[in-house]
């Protein structure tokens, strides 16, 4: 029978812990954890995912703030905002919403971040540490979908030291810290893409599946090896023949789920995990403080 990986279960005992950890700071140091986010323009995904941001901070204990910026607002301003809260010893985790306009250069604000306060995991000194751990590593620094996704196998038992992984995505954002989180974990990696000859094949080959592309069902059943443990990171929305919106991944579901070992469904799979990994990182950061 195919184990359909939810979120949800993994999340509720993930719960516990963060919000003993979220307590236990702020007995320490006296305030809960703080992530501030910077939001700049008024872009109407980006605005649903800072609420998300901010309803489950709260639920956590968790101090979350949004600094909305002007669509405007100049790289010069955002990169002053930025400084000014890494040196802010009040402020924890820094995250800047991404998509910005096209008047900022994305890389050179984030790279501005703090390391100590990049709670997102996209600064080059976090990728860095990240692609040299030891082998085998426990590494729990990085970006949050891929370091959500290692949760999720790691609650549902599925092993992945010796095991084929097969990432199709090269993005910074998941593909790339993800080959490096499961080559960390002993797993042999290729990253896959557009690019990639013989793609289905290559696919067809693994025992870990990761499919990152933005395509809607672009992986079908005669994609995926049967037993292979298969994780759908796309989220596509569409308005169906009858009209109605619907959000599905990268993967046939339907299809998929009859032959996989293991399957994340969307909605419900990757997504919640990445937004409790966030949460998780804000309340390491506040408790390095504790040590320092």
């Amino acid at each position: 029978m195919t184990t359909i990986m939810k979120a949800k279960t993994a999340i509720a005992a993930l719960e516990e812990q963060l919000q003993k950890d979220a307590a236990q700071v702020k007995a320490t140091i006296g305030r809960e954890p703080n992530l501030t986010v910077l939001l700049v323009g008024d872009d109407p995904a980006s605005a649903i995912y800072v609420r998300n941001k901010q309803k489950r901070a709260e639920q956590l204990g968790v101090d979350s703030q949004t600094l909305h910026l002007p669509a405007d607002t100049t790289q010069a301003a955002l990169l002053a905002k930025v400084h000014e809260l890494n040196a802010d010893d009040k402020v924890d985790g820094i995250l800047v919403q991404l998509p910005v306009p096209d008047q900022i250069d994305d890389d050179a604000v984030i790279n501005a971040i703090d390391p100590s306060k990049d709670v997102d995991g996209f600064t080059l000194q976090t990728t860095g540490r990240l692609w040299t751990v030891p082998k085998n590593s426990q590494e729990t620094v990085g970006p949050c979908t891929p370091l959500g996704i290692i949760k999720l196998l790691d609650f549902y038992g599925i092993d992945i030291a010796g095991k084929n992984a097969v990432i199709v995505g090269r993005s910074n954002i998941v593909g790339k810290p993800m080959a490096a989180m499961l080559l960390n974990r002993g797993a042999t990696v290729t990253i896959a893409h557009s690019q990639t000859e013989n793609l289905h094949e290559v696919m067809r080959r693994a025992d870990i599946l990761v499919a990152a592309t933005g395509r809607r069902h672009m992986v079908t059943a005669a994609d995926v090896k049967p037993g292979a443990t298969v994780i759908d990171v796309g989220m596509n929305r569409f308005i169906d023949e009858n009209g109605k919106k619907r959000l599905v991944g990268d993967v046939d579901f339907d299809a998929v789920s009859k032959i996989a070992g293991a399957i994340t469904p969307v909605p419900g799979g990757v997504g919640p995990m990445t937004v409790n990994l966030l949460m998780a990182q804000t309340i390491r950061a506040a408790a390095a403080k504790i040590s320092q």
